[in-house]
């Protein structure tokens, strides 16, 4: 496969990589933990917390990826544009766009 050079690029790839609903739903399960936790540990001044944020987000992600996508998670390649998608796809699916774009690039 030849190196994805630009998010746009990136993004129908990213999906094509979650096309399970479950998976999806863990990645925004982490997602999710990870504004929560930030805004506690931020308001409540308990910093520590803080040191949880990546394993809440990569660990439902590869949860995921390594027991229901059974594929290797793109943050492995791709780690800003992946982290980066994360939050897109997110945004896609809060905002109900998400299933417009997966039929977009035909990933349904």
């Amino acid at each position: 496969m030849q190196k994805i050079t630009t998010f746009k690029a990136f993004y129908p790839y990213y999906l094509s990589e979650h096309l399970h609903p479950v998976c999806r739903g863990l990645h925004y399960v982490g997602s999710l933990s990870v504004i929560l936790v930030a805004l506690y540990a931020l308001l409540t001044s308990q910093f520590l917390y803080l040191l949880l944020l990546p394993f809440l987000g990569y660990g439902f992600a590869w949860v995921g990826h390594f027991f229901v996508e059974k594929n290797r998670p793109a943050t492995f390649d791709y780690p800003l544009y992946s982290l980066a998608a994360d939050w897109v796809m997110l945004k896609d699916f809060l905002t109900g766009q998400l299933d417009q774009k997966l039929k977009l690039h035909d990933l349904d």
